[in-house]
């Protein structure tokens, strides 16, 4: 089982709980870090340790936070279901961490709802799985026979790759009374084995020598390796050489160019000749040292071959042999320490990128994770972070190197429906490095806005007599949201469009927002009407506003003139039968420019199909009679003369503006006759059948008349005073008052009907004849009763138009109760609008 080992706040307490603080206050707690220590080689789907619980997370929790891993290289796996770490490939120490005494992973845990991360490191721990090794499958010593007994042969020393107390060696010789061996401590703390001469020797008793030499670390269960030893007695070299320094030390720059010097060593032998001649060489160090470093062998000079990287391995320790031309050797140990350059630019990358935020987001709110890493060390490692671009961000240190994206305002993607921003890391190195990130920021829609017409208040024109479905306007309103909150529908909201409980004269089409005529308009019933359009969007709560629309419906000339006057009177004598024909009277002395007559009519419609113009069409003396163009006033054209009809018959056509123009027509019956006595004879005037009975019914009369003169006198007188006793009491007969200044008004059918639609500035009077029956003139009836006199005011004013009056009422009964009254004096006032 692995080792688990939980930091809250790591070193520096103080400060850490500082900076735990700052976090708090953007709402995020501050980051565990989490240790655990497996052993390496573990096999793929080794249990490392219950990270979900050492998180604080329950199993109930797991889903919906989301645990997962930091998407750098993948040595270890997380499961989902439990929250336990587990490996995920095989790990093998040296090939991760080479001769560091510690090694470790690190990685981060990241957790959702809400969103947080967790530092966690792993330390792998050695295992003894690597065996000593020497460089060379034999080691070869020339001894002299000279050698005193007790002298000392440094030996090559074994490698292990492991660390600790795995690369920990001890040696071992195989027995030989010749030679022993001993271990030496060298600077580093590691063994030396050195052969040690026992005894003289002899070249011509032995002249070689074969031991082997075996390598065991301390591991558990320890691991050994074996070299061959094989030495030859030579005749007498009796020196080897010597090293001036037992250690040498270093110091040289990452990224120094190949072929620079990096150290000399130097190595002295006292023997002569070539016993005295020393070489330098490498002396079983690794490979990548050879690749990395050489050594002249002549100057003892070491140089630099390949790259030297500090973020790599910021340390190299190897050993050098001094070989003189008897075959004598000695050793010294070199340590080159790299020191680091800026070479490295930071390092970012994403952790966690929460696009699209939606525009309602809280200031605050935590939209990404950052990790920023620079492999360089000291200041050259050490990074500042910033954002760079317009948008309401800002950017918020975590621990562990982490940092925070945040927003600082409002969002409106109304007026930015995304926002790039540039991470800008810069480490304090001189020159100072620096690398970018770009990071794009999406804004979702909220339905924050209500659709906003183009104009607050419509106006639209539609001729009348329009057809059913006609296009009257289209409204337009915009929402500024997307998708289904902008998407606009309309309606109608209200408005005077139709009557309560009747059917809207407009109807709006929902998508497009066009107004249709529900039905054909007329401009005499309706001149303009004001609805209500709602444009509403489709956002959950949805937003609506509203504008108004007044109709306005022009006119056409689709009404002709309607005459007033003569004609309403004529019609309705028409329609009595013949009863009561409207007549003008005009003196035979009247000279040019006297007012017969004024043709009254109006138009329903408006502007110019309602200006009206007359025109004289036909007249029985066409001479003698004009109209006023504009005025519709008849007059006289010339005097009238003896040769002059006493009956004339003028027709007037009305004439409207409009195109085409419409037109009606007034006919007038003229009387020339100087007084309204004159004038009854030509009224009288009937058909051949009227003639024989009026003829028979004077003859009758005559009859009657003399029959009663010739009774008595006394009887003649004294009916004639009766009467004239009657008459004073009741007044002048009706046609003497006719022509007297005293007048009276009665209603009948002979009054036009619609006189209140128009004013004259004057008033006149008409005379209409009754017609002739076949009565004696003995007959006449005895006069009416007094009948009541009502003036121009009188006859306009009120609801006269609308009903007749009471007094009306009576006169006309009265009227109707003489049926031999031989005419009705009428006096008509009528106004008109010109």
């Amino acid at each position: 089982m692995a080792v688990r080992r939980r930091q809250r706040l790591g070193p520096g307490g103080g400060r850490a709980l500082l900076a735990a603080v700052l976090v708090c206050l953007w709402g995020r707690a501050a980051a565990e870090r989490v240790r655990y220590a497996i052993p390496e080689e573990l096999g793929r789907g080794s249990l490392v340790g219950p990270l979900a619980r050492d998180l604080g997370l329950s199993a109930d929790e797991l889903p919906a936070r989301k645990l997962r891993l930091s998407d750098e290289k993948q040595y270890f796996t997380v499961n989902e279901e439990n929250g336990n770490l587990y490996v995920n490939e095989r790990l093998d120490r040296e090939e991760m961490c080479g001769e560091s005494a510690t090694c470790s992973v690190s990685f981060e845990a990241l957790v959702h709802n809400p969103l947080n991360i967790f530092h966690v490191e792993v330390a792998i721990e050695d295992v003894n799985d690597n065996s000593p090794v020497f460089s060379k499958p034999a080691l070869e010593l020339e001894i002299t026979e000279l050698t005193v007994p007790g002298t000392r042969f440094p030996l090559e020393m074994a490698r292990d790759a492991d660390a600790g107390s795995n690369s920990q060696l001890t040696y071992e010789l195989s027995s030989n009374p010749s030679f022993s061996l001993i271990l030496d401590d060298n600077p580093g703390g590691k063994k030396q084995p050195e052969l040690v001469l026992e005894k003289a020797l002899d070249r011509e008793m032995q002249s070689s020598f074969e031991l082997v030499l075996t390598a065991v670390d301390h591991g558990d269960p320890s691991r050994s390796g074996t070299v061959q030893v094989r030495i030859n007695v030579t005749d007498a070299n009796d020196n080897q050489p010597v090293f001036s320094k037992r250690v040498y030390e270093a110091r040289a720059t990452e990224n120094l160019p190949a072929g620079s010097l990096v150290l000399q060593v130097m190595a002295t032998d006292a023997d002569a000749g070539s016993n005295g001649q020393v070489f330098y060489s490498f002396s079983n160090v690794p490979e990548g040292f050879r690749r990395l470093f050489t050594v002249d062998s002549d100057s003892g000079e070491v140089r630099v071959v390949g790259p030297l990287d500090f973020e790599e391995k910021n340390k190299y320790i190897f050993s050098l042999e001094a070989t003189d031309g008897g075959g004598l050797t000695s050793h010294c140990e070199v340590q080159i320490d790299i020191t680091d350059e800026n070479d490295n630019a930071p390092e970012i990358t994403i952790l966690s990128l929460s696009s699209p935020v939606p525009e309602d987001a809280p200031v605050g709110t935590v939209v990404a994770l950052l990790k920023v890493r620079d492999r360089d060390s000291g200041e050259n490692g050490q990074v500042s972070c910033e954002l760079s671009g317009e948008a309401p961000l800002s950017i918020v240190a975590s621990s562990g190197g982490s940092y925070k994206v945040v927003t600082t305002g409002a969002l409106d993607r109304e007026q930015a429906s995304e926002h790039g921003v540039t991470v800008v890391a810069r480490d304090r190195g001189r020159p100072a490095l620096w690398s970018s990130r770009e990071l794009v920021l999406e804004v979702s829609d909220v339905n924050d806005n209500a659709p906003v017409f183009e104009e607050a208040a419509y106006s639209a024109y539609v001729a009348e007599n329009n057809a059913a479905g006609a296009l009257v306007l289209r409204v337009q309103a915009r929402d500024a949201d997307a998708g289904a909150n902008g998407r606009v529908s309309y309606w109608l909201a209200g408005g005077s469009a139709g009557a309560a409980g009747a059917a809207p004269l407009v109807s709006v089409e929902a998508r497009s927002g066009a107004l249709y005529a529900q039905r054909s308009l007329d401009y005499e019933q309706c001149r303009e009407f004001t609805v209500a359009v709602r444009a509403q969007d489709g956002g959950s709560p949805a937003r609506s506003s509203t504008a108004t629309v007044r109709v306005f419906v022009l006119d056409r000339n689709d009404n002709a003139p309607r005459v007033l006057w003569p004609a309403a009177a004529a019609a309705a004598g028409e329609a009595a039968g013949g009863a009561a024909t409207p007549f003008e009277v005009v003196p035979r002395s009247a000279e040019a420019g006297y007012l017969v007559a004024k043709v009254v009519a109006v138009d329903a419609d408006a502007g110019r199909n309602a200006w009206l113009s007359y025109e004289l069409v036909q007249a029985s003396e066409p001479a003698l009679f004009r109209v006023g163009l504009h005025s519709g006033e008849v007059r006289t054209a010339r005097a009238v003369s003896e040769r002059d009809a006493a009956k004339q018959r003028v027709v007037a056509v009305v004439k409207d503006h409009g195109q085409p123009a419409l037109s009606a027509t007034a006919t007038l019956h003229v009387v020339l006759a100087e007084s309204l006595q004159e004038a009854l004879p030509e009224l009288s005037e009937r058909p051949a059948g009227a003639e024989e009975a009026a003829a028979a019914a004077a003859e009758l009369q005559f009859y009657l008349v003399l029959a009663l003169a010739l009774l008595s006198a006394l009887l003649v007188l004294s009916v004639a005073l009766a009467v004239l006793a009657r008459l004073r009491r009741a007044g002048p007969p009706a046609v003497l008052r006719c022509l007297g200044a005293q007048r009276f008004s009665l209603a009948g059918a002979a009054f036009p009907a619609d006189f209140c639609e128009g004013t004259l500035p004057y008033s006149y009077n008409l005379c209409v004849a009754a017609p002739a029956r076949a009565v004696p003139e003995a007959a006449w009836p005895p006069p009416p009763p007094p009948v009541p006199v009502l003036s121009a005011e009188e006859l306009l004013g009120g609801d006269f138009c609308e009903k007749p009056s009471s007094n009306s009422s009576a006169i006309e009964g009265e009227v109707s109760a003489q049926p031999d009254l031989p005419q009705v004096c009428k006096t008509v006032s009528t106004y008109y609008s010109p």
